[in-house]
């Protein structure tokens, strides 16, 4: 695929974020969230691409726009591809105002990106320093002894990062016994995740159970950042087996692979910070009518990191007026 095609991805993810950002700290997650995929969608419209939702906000049912398997893009071309959203990974965090609320998009050629039904994904993502050392099959002890040897470093300076809920109290526990240190976050795993491809984060390890389109998501970027996601879905009845069963999911017990979530190299993950966060830095307005934004694109044929910082100015872009 095109290498310009990044830079799209970036705007599409700056118009979520500018909109998503107007709604910072008012309480209103819905609000907030409906803005970003109004946005989101707005700035799809003008790319010269094929594109269907194969993750996004919901059946067409649920959602009025960027629900899976609405066709996005202005269509008149041959670039026929995949497109995994999250207009706002962290809704809760910009309803409060707090950190690491990011808008998300991944992009593959058509047939990449695995249909992930929505339910329960368990999930251990790891840095490129530590990609092979993990088996989410395997105790938690083993794997913490595994990168730390990967990363040449004694257990008690790993950091592990895990989503804040009841249901991680064990682990949590055995992380903390055998001489780790935890990192907590409150909403959302795909920033949390990508952290781990960032050396100056100070994470190395994020796992846990959390959303498995949002994994799809994940393993997208850290393909491109020479990352490493492994997953299992967690189907918590009869009807999300069924559901797994008729998006051709295949076995819902076996450990999904980079492979099985993200086919190939030709992948484009951008992701712009809505609040500040540990990557990205949220969006910040100025007295001279103009916006900031900061944007990571990556591309998965080459590696190659972009963080990007851009000035809008308000009096050309009215749409995103504060």
């Amino acid at each position: 695929m095109d290498r310009n095609l990044a830079l799209n991805m970036a705007r599409v993810t700056e118009a979520a974020a500018l909109a998503s950002a107007k709604h910072l700290g008012r309480g209103d997650k819905e609000l907030a969230d409906q803005a970003a995929v109004d946005g989101m969608r707005k700035m799809f419209d003008t790319l010269n691409i094929d594109g269907t939702v194969v993750i996004g906000e919901g059946e067409i049912d649920e959602a009025p726009m960027l629900y899976i398997g609405e066709r996005i893009g202005q269509g008149n071309t041959d670039l026929k591809v995949d497109i995994a959203v999250d207009p706002v990974e962290g809704t809760n965090a910009v309803a409060k105002g707090s950190a690491n609320a990011i808008s998300v998009v991944a992009i593959a050629p058509e047939g990449c990106l695995l249909h992930a039904p929505d339910m329960y994904m368990d999930k251990m993502a790891v840095g490129p320093r530590a990609r092979g050392c993990i088996d989410i099959n395997a105790p938690i002890e083993d794997n913490l002894k595994a990168v730390a040897k990967a990363l040449n470093k004694d257990i008690s300076e790993l950091t592990v990062t895990i989503l804040e809920r009841p249901r991680h109290d064990e682990v949590i526990g055995k992380i903390r016994a055998a001489g780790a240190r935890i990192k907590l976050f409150y909403d959302g795993d795909v920033a949390a995740a990508i952290a781990t491809c960032i050396p100056e984060s100070g994470t190395d390890i994020m796992l846990g159970i959390g959303g498995a389109p949002e994994g799809v998501i994940t393993a997208a970027a850290l393909k491109c950042m020479g990352g490493e996601l492994q997953a299992k879905l967690m189907p918590r009845n009869d009807e999300e087996i069924k559901r797994c069963k008729d998006m051709n999911v295949g076995d819902v017990n076996k450990v999904l692979y980079m492979e099985d979530l993200v086919k190939g190299n030709e992948v484009f993950f951008s992701a712009t910070g809505i609040s500040d966060g540990d990557i990205l830095k949220g969006v910040t307005y100025s007295s001279e009518n103009t916006v900031k934004t900061h944007s990571m694109v990556t591309r998965g044929e080459t590696g190659t990191i972009r963080f990007i910082e851009t000035i809008h100015n308000l009096d050309e872009k009215p749409d995103y007026a504060y």
